[in-house]
């Protein structure tokens, strides 16, 4: 069968004022991607010839954000000047869509947890010529009571869908709500739109209603049922942290379906796009920013910080080690407990073990470096390379003042500032020469033990 021709609109134009934020509700992020970034994803496979997103005025940000999540979809940003409901808005996608022909899904800007393999069954109900010009994705939620009930007929087939304001209390005791996700044949859609009226308790156009005036012409309108945790919308910072979790849970699960080990499950943090390999394991309070790869056989031990980092096979990380954007481990490299790495290549094989901060640097196969030691790469106004060779041993409490370089093997003496480049196989000692005072520690004692005695008894005295 032929693959229908698919268009979306996306409702964002809500300013989500219970958040508290000066931000729109959609730019708000859940496991390091915005909320209308996630709306984008679950879109994006079904490959939609035209993607409408309703944004209200001044949210070019919004547009923006949308766009970026994904470089497959083409979106036309369309403002709604007025807010008089999701039936005016989506009347407003009329010119972005005029002259198509197909299914047009109508979705909310704020719900993150939508999925793909959802949305392509709606577009399967809706599909072919004897399907129903409209049909809703119902759900069954734990309290009824905020959402839109579902009336469906002796045929079951849907009927029309009441807000909770203007539901009857027989109405209010169906258990199927309405999810404000919609697949409409384009053919009708904007008939319906246009009939609408803002006949109830908000005084608002409901896009809801087109599901009454479809049935009124003679249309069948029918649903189909999905888990309502995919339809938590976000209109506060309560949802936002409900919503995290139910993302979390979902990002876990499918972690451990790919082969990782999550020691302790509920304390590990991922982002929407962390990829772990098989046999990976990830100890407990581990956090994943955006832009992590982990290959197959890395250990993580606890409390660890990773963003914007990849981490090669084998490799050994933390605990309590935090790798920033740039950093990359190779082939069974140590990185070890209270290390920062930053902009950094730490290589094959290479240990930097304790109580180190490695930036804008590369860390040559199997070198050493001790514990203590940095790379000392901003003067204040620029960020300068330190290259440290294959082979080399750092000692502890060194501190490497870029731009410089330490050949292969070198070794550099415990408690030196290297300014210079360090010849290949050389001893750099850097630090100031020792020198032992017989006798010092014992005489300055007895000095300072006199001077407190003779302070003391002129206090008494006085």
């Amino acid at each position: 069968m032929k693959k229908p021709d698919i268009a979306v609109i996306v409702l964002a134009a809500g300013l989500g004022t219970r958040m508290k934020s000066d931000r729109p509700k959609v730019l708000h992020k859940i496991a390091g991607r915005s909320i209308i970034g996630h709306v984008m994803a679950a879109i994006a496979p079904l490959a939609p010839s035209r993607v409408a997103l309703i944004v209200g005025p001044e949210m070019d940000d919004v547009a923006a954000a949308a766009g970026a999540a994904t470089k497959d979809l083409r979106i036309t940003p369309v403002v709604q000047r007025e807010r008089k409901g999701t039936g005016h808005a989506a009347l407003q996608a009329q010119k972005a869509l005029a002259g198509f022909v197909g299914e047009v899904l109508i979705l909310t800007g704020d719900t993150p947890l939508m999925t793909t393999a959802m949305l392509e069954r709606l577009v399967a109900a809706r599909s072919g010529p004897e399907a129903p010009a409209v049909i809703d994705v119902g759900m069954r939620v734990p309290d009824p009571n905020p959402y839109g009930r579902m009336v469906v007929g002796a045929d079951n087939g849907l009927e029309r869908i009441v807000e909770m304001r203007d539901a009857t209390p027989q109405e209010r005791k169906i258990d199927l709500c309405n999810s404000g996700v919609f697949a409409v044949d384009s053919r009708h859609l904007f008939d319906l739109l246009g009939q609408v009226r803002p006949d109830n308790a908000k005084n608002e156009y409901y896009l809801t209603d087109i599901v009454g005036l479809a049935r009124r012409a003679g249309l069948a309108c029918g649903y189909i049922e999905a888990p309502h945790e995919e339809f938590i919308g976000i209109n506060s910072r309560a949802e936002l942290a409900m919503a995290e979790g139910f993302m979390q849970a979902r990002l876990r699960l499918a972690a451990m379906a790919a082969g990782a080990t999550l020691t302790d499950p509920s304390t590990v943090w991922l982002s929407h796009d962390t990829k772990l390999g098989p046999d990976a394991t990830v100890g407990p309070s581990v956090i994943f920013g955006p832009g992590v790869e982990v290959a197959g056989g890395v250990e993580i031990l606890g409390f660890c910080h990773i963003e914007g980092a990849s981490i090669a096979k084998g490799a050994r990380i933390g605990p309590f080690a935090r790798l920033r954007p740039g950093a990359e481990i190779g082939e069974n490299a140590h990185v070890g407990n209270f290390v920062e790495i930053k902009n950094a290549r730490v290589e094959a094989g290479a240990k930097v073990n304790h109580l180190a901060y490695i930036g804008d640097a590369r860390v040559g196969a199997r070198a050493n470096v001790g514990a203590g030691t940095i790379t000392c790469n901003y003067d204040g106004f620029v960020k300068a390379f330190t290259d440290i060779g294959e082979g080399a041993f750092i000692g502890s409490n060194s501190a490497l003042v870029a731009p410089v370089k330490i050949g292969a093997g070198a070794i550099v003496a415990a408690g030196a500032v290297i300014t210079r480049d360090v010849p290949p196989d050389a001893l750099a000692v850097a630090r100031g020469r020792q020198e032992d005072k017989s006798g010092w520690a014992k005489t300055f004692r007895a000095k300072r033990a006199a001077e407190k005695a003779k302070t003391a008894k002129r206090s008494h005295k006085d």
